[in-house]
């Protein structure tokens, strides 16, 4: 009749036609199944294999049910088990020339800048000891006398290394836009509105549905955090790109004040920035240069030291900075340990892994005294990328490690040529060694990062060609004069 409703189906019964729908192939193996056992309990099946060929044999429903069950099986075990990570390329930001601060120009900008004597001649140390060369580089903003650390300016520089990083990439894989299934950048102290995620899709006008993430605030071992964050992306998305930015902008974080701690980061670092391509596409690993093998991640943040050894402050007369406590290389080598105790059940031979747990037990049950015993990474690695942090952070490892001059190479010429890049460091470290022609097929590399909070974060990558020496890149202009000799003290 008009004007009366028409009766509905209670909600119950529209919740259990749906739920038999949507999974109508599963109760309907469910059924089969259970119908198969009951006739075996019947049958009095005594678990031979005959038995279960005669079960089946001239039984249609008893086919379909194992027909059934075999593709049940292979699709479960296709979406369970890990899907791989392939390092397609990479690409590092090469500074123009214009940018270089040679030590003597360095020097005559901070006296210009500083009034406080004290304070130059603490920089002038920092700097003959700190391992860098003459040619790295800072951002246009930095060469004024004072610097101009505007909004304007760190957002130029941003576009500048980003953009020239991303475009080298896309031009070295025949990246499309339309083909970047997830964007991932990671700048710890420069964040602006809209964020530097934002800025590459609006360049690029990547897809409006990308998958788009903005680390901020995690240090010098975010890139490896990316690394992870995009791994763990990638087991969920099938055939999908993802692009990684590493970098860090110099140009809002001058420290223009007089406190030593926080003077360190001026002397450091210097710009820098990586764009990575990793795929879980099956057709990539054909020409993909590396299949990630396992990332080590270790936050010591619950340690109120370890929390506050990279700390940004301000001072006590309103200059910001990044404060750098004295015991940043012990609590480095704490994380350091926790990390490779993590790491080295995942890489070292087994002789290396009994020879620790004896040495741990003995500590642990006959003398606490015993030095232990530091497994031969050199045995699981063929490769190492140390974060060219600084000198004392290279030095440190390579004694903690038992490294040769040769494994840290790539980490000291990096910190001469570029200085501290922060996250982008590994990068140019990795081009480095494959720029030597290093680079083998079936070879190990091993990246240790470390940042504020404190964290030790570690990458392992296996090299799935041999790498022929890049004609391009960060080090083209150079690669032929390295190895190059670095004094303990260059005299200013």
């Amino acid at each position: 009749m008009p004007g009366v409703p028409e009766p509905e189906l209670p909600r119950s019964v529209k919740l259990a036609f749906r739920f038999i729908v949507d999974n109508f192939g599963i109760l309907f193996l469910a059924g089969v199944m259970t119908a198969m056992a009951s006739k075996v309990h019947q049958l009095g099946f005594d678990g031979t294999v005959e038995a279960v060929w005669e079960l089946i044999e001239g039984n249609p429903v008893g086919n379909l049910a194992l027909a059934l069950s075999v593709v049940v099986a292979g699709a479960l075990y296709l979406v369970s088990r890990p899907r791989p990570v392939y390092l397609v390329d990479y690409a590092c930001f090469r500074p123009p020339p214009t940018c270089r601060v040679p030590f003597s120009t360095f020097m005559e900008h901070t006296r210009l800048i500083n009034s406080d004597e004290r304070s130059v001649k603490f920089q002038t140390r920092i700097l003959e000891r700190s391992g860098l060369g003459e040619e790295t580089c800072l951002p246009p903003a930095n060469h004024y006398i004072p610097p101009k650390p505007t909004m304007e300016a760190a957002r130029a520089e941003a576009e500048l290394v980003i953009f020239s990083a991303v475009d080298d990439l896309m031009k070295k894989t025949g990246l499309r836009s339309k083909d970047i299934d997830i964007l991932i950048v990671n700048c710890s102290l420069f964040s602006p509105t809209p964020s530097l995620s934002a800025m590459i899709i609006n360049k690029y006008k990547l897809r409006s549905n990308v998958r788009s993430f903005n680390l901020s605030g995690m240090g010098c071992s975010a890139g490896l955090i990316s690394i992870d964050l995009a791994s763990d992306l990638l087991q969920v998305h099938p055939r999908a790109n993802a692009l990684v930015v590493s970098t860090e902008i110099i140009t809002p974080n001058f420290y223009s004040g007089n406190q030593r701690s926080m003077l360190l980061p001026n002397c450091l670092f210097r710009m820098g920035a990586a764009a990575i391509l990793l795929s879980n596409r099956g057709r990539e690993a054909a020409r993909a240069k590396y299949r990630l093998a396992h990332v080590v991640r270790t936050h010591k943040g619950a340690d109120d030291r370890s929390y506050r050894c990279v700390y940004q402050e301000e001072d006590a007369e309103g200059h910001s900075g990044i404060s750098l406590s004295k015991d940043l290389m012990a609590i480095a080598g704490k994380s350091l340990r926790s990390n490779i105790t993590t790491m080295g059940p995942l890489v070292l031979p087994m002789s290396e892994q009994l020879l620790f747990a004896l040495s741990f037990a003995g500590r642990k049950l006959i003398d606490p005294a015993w030095k232990p015993y530091v497994p031969d990474f050199k045995k699981a690695f063929d490769h190492f990328c140390i974060h060219a942090g600084g000198r004392a952070v290279i030095d440190e490892l390579q004694k903690s490690l038992n490294l040769s001059a040769e494994h840290v190479e790539a980490s000291r010429m990096t910190l001469h040529r570029f200085g501290n890049t922060s996250s982008s460091s590994l990068w140019y470290e990795l081009n480095y060694i494959e720029s030597k022609g290093r680079m083998r097929r079936g070879d190990r590399v091993w990246q240790i990062g470390f940042g504020s909070g404190f964290k030790c974060n570690s990458a392992v990558w296996k090299c799935l060609r041999t790498v022929k020496a890049p004609a391009d890149g960060p080090w083209a202009d150079c690669i032929a004069r390295y190895p190059v000799d670095i004094p303990e003290v260059v005299r200013l």
